[in-house]
Parts: structure tokens; C-alpha cells; sequence
């Protein structure tokens, strides 16, 4: 039996990512998504057995293909939660963990993987959130919990876990907890993303980044 296998959920390529759609055009957004998912899997590469990237969309599945990634064909009428679980059910008997994390954390090499996964072969329940309420990573057993992603899922992941009595360990990471969603979030990945395939991506793009004491407080734009 394997130690430890990670599984990336991913919804679609086309038309995500919308709240950054006055910023990136349906293409830059679409590329967006494969090199955040490149930086993502080429991060857990060092450090698992084995990835697994569980979607519908046929353009993922081959991408992760082409990545020599794992792929499963998530079930029709599904959902995320749905999807993890099909996922988990696949992996159980074959690994003793599973590393459940999305594919827009493209900082994900910048936190101490290999910190985590040592601890977590003592440790029944690690659990990273994101920003605004998200999780953003899950190590455990698989099928030990039955997700509830989207919403505030930190908060229930948590409680889930609690009285389950897996005794959750909180890993509080700066870099993990930014899933990209928004210009801003462009700006922090200018900022701390150096060497990732994401920022190297931005660059080609022109995006710029500087402070700023709006409501927002980094300034991004691209140039003309």
C-alpha cells in the first residue's frame, strides 16, 4: 500500500474563473487554470505516490494526461463533494492518506509540503484553510470525513472532524490560503511567485503589481 496519493478536483477550463473576467480574457483565464495546475502538480509530484485529477471536463482530462497525471472520469450528475468522494472511494485500500487540495493554488510549493505530509503519519486530520472562510488543503485517511466544500467549509470541515474525534490539526499557511480569484490575487502571486510557471505566465502577460491605499490594497494592471 502506497503511503500518500493527492487528488486535484477540477470543474472545467472554459468560461472559469469569471470575477476575473474584466481583467483576462476567456483564453488568458483558460490558460490561467493550466499553469496553476502545473505548478500544483509539479509541487506534489515530489512528494506523493501518486496524483489523481477527478473531472468531467474532457479538455482537463487530457491536459492532465499530458502532464502524466492520473485522471478519473467523474461521474455524471455529480458535484464537488461528489466527485472527492467517487475519488476517495477509488484511492481507499490503495494508500493509507489522501491529500486533497484545488488546483488554484499556485504559491502551494512555497509552504513546507513535506512538513505536513511527515506529520501527518501521525496525525488523523490536517487541515489548511483558505482565504475567506475556504479550505484550501486536507490530509486523512480516505472516506475518514465526507467533504463539504464550497461555502465556509473551514469552519465544518473542522467541527466534522471534531466529532468524528480525529483531533484536526490546523496548518495556518500565508501561500496556501490564496486560491486565485480575483485581480488582486494576481497582484500576491507578482509578489511571492517567483519560479512559478503561474507568475512567469502573468509576466508574459504584462501584469503589474504596486501598492495601493484604496479599498483594494494592491494596485494591478496590465500594460497596453
Amino acid at each position: 500500500m502506497d503511503n500518500i496519493y493527492a487528488i486535484i478536483p477540477v470543474s472545467k477550463f472554459k468560461n472559469a474563473k469569471t470575477r476575473l473576467s474584466p481583467f483576462l480574457t476567456e483564453k488568458e483565464r483558460e490558460k490561467l487554470l493550466k499553469v496553476m495546475l502545473k505548478d500544483v502538480s509539479d509541487t506534489l509530484k515530489k512528494y506523493v505516490d501518486k496524483i489523481f485529477i477527478i473531472s468531467r471536463d474532457e479538455d482537463v482530462l487530457n491536459y492532465a494526461e499530458s502532464l502524466n497525471l492520473n485522471t478519473i472520469l467523474e461521474d455524471e450528475n455529480s458535484n464537488l463533494n461528489k466527485a472527492l468522494k467517487q475519488a476517495m472511494k477509488y484511492c481507499k485500500g490503495k494508500t493509507k492518506k489522501v491529500i486533497i487540495v484545488p488546483s488554484d493554488i499556485p504559491l502551494i510549493g512555497k509552504t513546507n509540503i513535506q512538513m505536513l505530509i511527515d506529520a501527518s503519519k501521525n496525525l488523523d486530520f490536517i487541515i489548511v484553510p483558505s482565504k475567506g472562510g475556504g479550505t484550501n488543503m486536507i490530509i486523512m485517511k480516505p472516506m475518514a470525513i465526507h467533504t463539504r466544500f464550497e461555502g465556509f467549509s473551514y469552519k465544518e470541515h473542522l467541527n466534522i472532524a471534531e466529532r468524528k474525534k480525529l483531533n484536526p490539526q490546523v496548518h495556518d499557511s500565508l501561500f496556501m490560503a490564496l486560491d486565485v480569484n480575483t485581480a488582486e490575487d494576481l497582484g500576491e502571486i507578482m509578489i511571492h511567485g517567483k519560479k512559478t510557471h503561474t507568475r512567469k505566465y502573468l509576466k508574459e502577460l504584462k501584469v503589474n503589481v504596486e501598492p495601493f491605499r484604496g479599498s483594494e490594497r494592491l494596485k494591478v494592471t496590465r500594460d497596453d
